[in-house]
């Protein structure tokens, strides 16, 4: 039983910091949208609007992965992660399926799981 106190303390604490390090890339995401957003003129277009908030929160999730020394690769799979769902979402956007508040509401709403699986997908890099 002592034997499996450490590893389970050890797990614990990965967990931990696993979750701690989406919390952080949420965090500075959010702070992106704020920080950089007025930078923007007014976009009236959803579709554009949805890939400048994008990309603003793009921007402050690189530079925080940046400081905790993620490598190029990864940090490009996590950009990519975030943009997807917005570009999935425009072809039916520009068909008429779904609304300008559907393809903002539903993208970031995909993102945030598609972010964690990534995390996972990786969770070697992510543990530390």
């Amino acid at each position: 039983m002592t034997t499996a106190q450490p590893a389970t303390r050890t797990t614990t604490r990965k967990l931990v910091r696993f979750t701690g390090h989406y919390a952080e890339m949420v965090a500075a995401m959010l702070v992106g949208m704020v920080a950089l957003g007025p930078l923007w003129p007014a976009i009236e277009r959803p579709d554009l609007s949805a890939l400048v908030m994008a990309t603003n929160m793009t921007v402050a999730m690189v530079l925080a992965m940046l400081l905790r020394r993620h490598s190029w690769p990864r940090i490009a799979e996590m950009a990519g992660v975030m943009y997807l769902p917005f570009v999935a979402l425009l072809a039916p956007y520009w068909l008429g399926a779904i609304s300008g508040t559907t393809l903002m509401v539903a993208g970031h709403v995909i993102m945030f799981p598609l972010m964690l699986a990534a995390m996972v997908w990786r969770r070697a890099e992510y543990w530390h």
